[in-house]
């Protein structure tokens, strides 16, 4: 199998390529939503987010770009009950102080977006609300303003409740807010969460090394009232959402150190009373230490324990191949998608795409793998990045289709689990 065109892989094993698209030459890609023949891929380096046509998934093909405002990353999207829900935030790898990845992961989220002039923001900071009622042509109806760097990324599957991460003035980083959708062109903020130590402005101190790294909300996936918050280098938070004015803390478990942290997904999978839950590998060569995927037992959702963790890709060394290893997404099991609770679809970055069979949740066993080959060119801006994939998030439709995007350039790929 030969050459960067997304029709070939470096590697696959019980997968089959059936479409492969360049997004319009905006072929960097982070979160997917599929839904009525319709992708919606958003972008962190092309500034805003693409509309593709895919409907016959052979011949994918892009149909519409809306721009992000200036300076503003909309690099996550939601899409459920005919809206579309786009974060805004300062677009972070456009400051003079985060020119490296590693830059990023040490930053001080707090707002340096300010002109000290005129006291204005140079970027959108919120959530963007559109209109789907011509899938093909989405148009905005609403937008929720947040003072503060903006929303990284959200959780909607329609109905009155949205949730998400935001850095919020007065805040160290990320923390976990309700949003009340009633009326969509107006969404409102009802709740908040943090971790004791993040709010600022109250006079609270961290108990953790700053130094160290990111106790920073990435996300929530909410299932009967509780969030399951990746809370990047604190690890795993439960929360209790009955009172979406008042959410409460019910677990929290960090286990890095030793592990290296930085969870961006923690999926429940309700049937079975389990939890997968992802840790983020966000530098090159493996430099962040150790990041599994994780299955804990969350029979009692107070107690959390962690029972086994999937097997890392063997078929080649990818830490010699450069750049990104190790885990960055799942698909996240939601209406409307293809939702199981044996097999785990996760992102790898240089890794590719892996399919894992959990039916046995103390061993589980790849089953499936399919691993582009690096793009042709670099989208990617930043000095010295290594021209190598970075399979970045992944989807799966109802009918089993799995579509996955490529943070570096690859574009977006459809393929068929044949195992």
């Amino acid at each position: 199998m030969s050459g960067p065109d997304g029709k070939t892989a470096q590697y696959a094993r019980n997968m089959r390529l059936i479409g492969h698209c360049d997004q319009g030459g905006r072929s960097d890609g982070t979160q997917i939503m599929v839904a009525d023949g319709f992708a919606y891929v958003a972008h962190i380096f092309s500034q805003g987010f693409s509309v593709l046509d895919v409907r016959d998934p052979t011949r994918p093909k892009t149909i519409r770009h809306i721009a992000a405002p200036a300076n503003t990353w909309t690099l996550h999207l939601q899409q459920a009950d005919g809206l579309l829900l786009v974060v805004h935030a300062q677009d972070q790898f456009r400051r003079a102080d985060i020119r490296h990845e590693a830059d990023y992961y040490k930053a001080d989220t707090r707002d340096t977006g300010k002109s000290t002039a005129t006291g204005q923001r140079d970027y959108s900071a919120g959530m963007a609300v559109y209109d789907l009622s011509d899938p093909a042509d989405p148009r905005q109806i609403g937008f929720m303003a947040v003072n503060g760097i903006g929303l990284h990324r959200i959780w909607y599957v329609g109905g009155r409740w949205a949730y998400a991460s935001a850095q919020l003035e007065g805040f160290s980083d990320f923390i976990l807010i309700t949003i009340d959708m009633a009326d969509p062109t107006r969404p409102e903020i009802v709740g908040r969460f943090w971790l004791p130590g993040m709010n600022i402005a109250a006079g609270e101190v961290p108990d953790w090394p700053l130094e160290r790294g990111r106790y920073s909300l990435h996300h929530p996936i909410v299932h009967d009232d509780i969030a399951y918050c990746g809370w990047r280098d604190g690890c795993l938070v439960i929360v209790d959402l009955a009172d979406k004015s008042a959410p409460k803390l019910l677990a929290h478990r960090n286990w890095a150190p030793p592990f290296g942290g930085g969870t961006h997904n923690c999926l429940p999978l309700p049937d079975r009373d389990l939890l997968v839950v992802v840790d983020e590998a966000v530098l090159d060569n493996g430099e962040d230490g150790d990041k599994p995927i994780w299955l804990f037992d969350i029979r009692d959702k107070t107690n959390p324990v962690s029972i086994s963790t999937l097997p890392k890709p063997s078929d080649r060394d990818y830490l010699a191949v450069g750049g990104h290893f190790g885990p960055h997404n799942i698909h996240e099991n939601r209406p409307g998608s293809f939702v199981s609770s044996s097999l785990i679809f996760s992102t790898w970055q240089n890794g590719g795409l892996r399919i894992h069979d959990i039916s046995d949740a103390y061993a589980p066993r790849e089953v499936g793998a399919f691993v582009p080959h690096a793009p042709a060119r670099h989208v990617d801006p930043r000095p010295d990045r290594p021209l190598v994939i970075n399979t970045t998030d992944v989807f799966v439709d109802k009918a089993g289709l799995i579509y996955f995007t490529d943070f570096s350039g690859g574009g977006l790929h459809i393929a068929e689990f044949t195992g």
